[in-house]
């Protein structure tokens, strides 16, 4: 579609995604320079629809962008009471004293909040400032300039044929060109993606990694509900399968919210992440919490866990990498929201200062600079080596020489240097007659669901007659290596249930199902042969999360 001729429309920042980073940025620079033209494009239906996140939020993003966010209305409403965390065996529980935990580690001062919520209120802050936030455009394609420079994005196309053919009800979308290119789309964002690879900005860098996590808001027995209290768990029923852990967070009306991560750098194909979050809640610590309340809401979404020596660079001319894009979660804290907003202002003063100085579409190095010298780069140079320890030694390793090293660089220093991650999550995955196959209960509907039923929860719909969003290389792959080889992980880490294999021998076929898809992002990163490429869809689609 490079050759159709759009319309355009001048901007001084474009920002794709109004997430946490991209409203950041453009609140603070309108704050900087009211007369400066920012627009932010989304992809979910409205701001807020496609935002998934825990969260316990640290809310010094906010401090340093909004101050007076109390009074202004924020909606963080349920600051932590409480901090609990357990190892679990199958039928029992050993809980870790906070004491010996490192300062960072611990939650006082934090609030359990739905950013889907915080971002509603985010872009109506933003609007008030002047910001134009268009929901429900897609941004399909960058655009380039005579230098290889990036100027813009192709957004709001809609009504393609189903083999991505303009047809005679569609829509080609406009061009939105700006000073300055911001990517805040989240996890393995797809614009992001391709900047990296373009202009090799991850050269320099550690492989990527990431998690699944997945989530699902309960109504409780109000008897049992203990509102501010946050609760972290790890071992059952993951074991030695794969890494990750579990948070139940009590927010306000008697809801809590229910989480499962999943490392994804597991080497069982046979592994069902969904499915052992499904098993996870038969425990019966979570099992007791639950019994007699209903779910409401699920989704899921891919965790960006490398940390501070997997962020790519973030810059190339005319654009900069925002939040998620580069990767900015502390995993031990399990918090990335507060980074993603200091990214967002720290790019916004960077651009602001730039355009002042007359430049435009060159490599805005001083937010570079700021994030990895700064409060982002500091925050998580101290826990940079909790992940890999976890990955390669276990998670009682993780948990002991974890906590040591974050103590000591508490001081400054660290006994282990950086340690690199090794291999990619897609290459940790292992041929499938090196496991056994793992055995999981049936859903029984009450506790545990099937992967269809709850993603009727997360009000996904697409529009049937687009093009897939998911982009296969080689369409012969699916079939013919990674069902031999791999057993066919996509029908497993999927947790949408969009990959299936119908058919046997040489009836055997892929089934793409694209409009159960949460745009979780799995697919893009743990495919064995990274055959599957995510893109966007039509603007609009998706799920349309309410309060997560």
């Amino acid at each position: 579609m490079a050759e159709i001729e759009r319309e355009s429309m001048e901007y001084d920042v474009v920002i794709v995604g109004a997430g946490p980073a991209g409203l950041s940025a453009a609140i603070r620079l309108k704050q900087l320079d009211a007369d400066l033209n920012v627009v932010v494009l989304e992809k979910g239906s409205e701001v807020g629809a496609h935002i998934l996140s825990g969260a316990v939020l640290d809310p010094v993003g906010l401090d340093a962008l909004i101050p007076d966010w109390k009074a202004k209305g924020a909606p963080l409403n349920t600051p932590v009471t409480k901090d609990n965390f357990y190892v679990l065996g199958e039928a029992g529980k050993i809980r870790i004293p906070n004491t010996p935990m490192p300062p960072l580690m611990h939650n006082h001062g934090n609030y359990i909040v739905s950013m889907g919520n915080v971002c509603r209120w985010m872009a109506e802050q933003a609007e008030e400032l002047g910001v134009e936030i268009f929901p429900g455009m897609s941004c399909s394609e960058l655009i380039f300039g005579d230098k290889g420079e990036i100027k813009g994005v192709v957004a709001g196309v809609f009504g393609l044929e189903a083999d991505g053919s303009v047809g005679p009800n569609t829509e080609i979308g406009m061009e939105l060109h700006g000073k300055y290119v911001f990517l805040s789309e989240g996890v393995r964002g797809s614009l992001s993606k391709e900047v990296i690879a373009k202009y090799d900005l991850a050269k320099e860098s550690d492989v990527q990694k990431y998690g699944l996590g997945m989530k699902e808001i309960w109504e409780i027995d109000p008897a049992k509900h203990r509102e501010g209290t946050v609760t972290h768990t790890s071992g059952w029923p993951l074991g030695k399968n794969a890494g990750g852990g579990s948070f139940i967070y009590h927010l306000e009306n008697n809801q809590v919210y229910v989480g499962f991560v999943v490392h994804l750098n597991y080497k069982n194909p046979h592994m069902f992440p969904y499915m052992e979050f499904q098993r996870f809640k038969h425990h019966p610590m979570v099992a007791d919490l639950l019994e007699g309340g209903k779910r409401v809401a699920y989704g899921a979404r891919a965790i960006t866990e490398g940390g501070y020596q997997s962020m790519p660079k973030m810059v190339a001319p005319g654009v900069a990498l925002l939040g998620c894009s580069v990767g900015m979660v502390n995993v031990p804290r399990i918090k990335g929201n507060h980074n993603a907003m200091l990214s967002g202002i720290a790019a916004a003063e960077a651009a602001h200062a730039a355009i002042g100085a007359g430049r435009a579409s060159d490599e805005l190095t001083a937010y570079e600079e700021e994030v990895r010298t700064g409060a982002i780069g500091q925050d998580l140079k101290k826990v940079r080596n909790v992940k890999p320890l976890w990955s390669k030694y276990g998670m009682v390793a993780s948990m002991l020489g974890g906590a040591f090293d974050m103590w000591t660089n508490t001081f400054g220093f660290s006994l282990f240097g950086t340690i690199k991650h090794g291999k990619s999550d897609a290459a940790s995955t292992e041929k499938a007659s090196k496991h056994k196959p793992i055995e999981y209960p049936k859903p029984d509907g009450k506790l545990s669901f099937d992967r269809l039923t709850n993603v009727a929860f997360s009000f996904t719909n697409h529009e049937e007659s687009q093009p897939a969003h998911l982009k296969l290389t080689d369409p012969s792959i699916p079939v013919n290596v990674n069902y031999p080889d791999f057993a066919g992980p996509s029908a497993r880490y999927c947790p949408a249930g969009v990959y299936e294999f119908v058919g046997d021998g040489a009836d055997r076929k892929f089934q793409i199902n694209f409009q159960n898809c949460v745009h979780c992002k799995t697919c893009d990163i743990k495919d064995p042969s990274q055959n599957i490429t995510w893109t966007v869809p039509q603007g609009g689609d998706g799920p349309n999360y309410p309060n997560m």
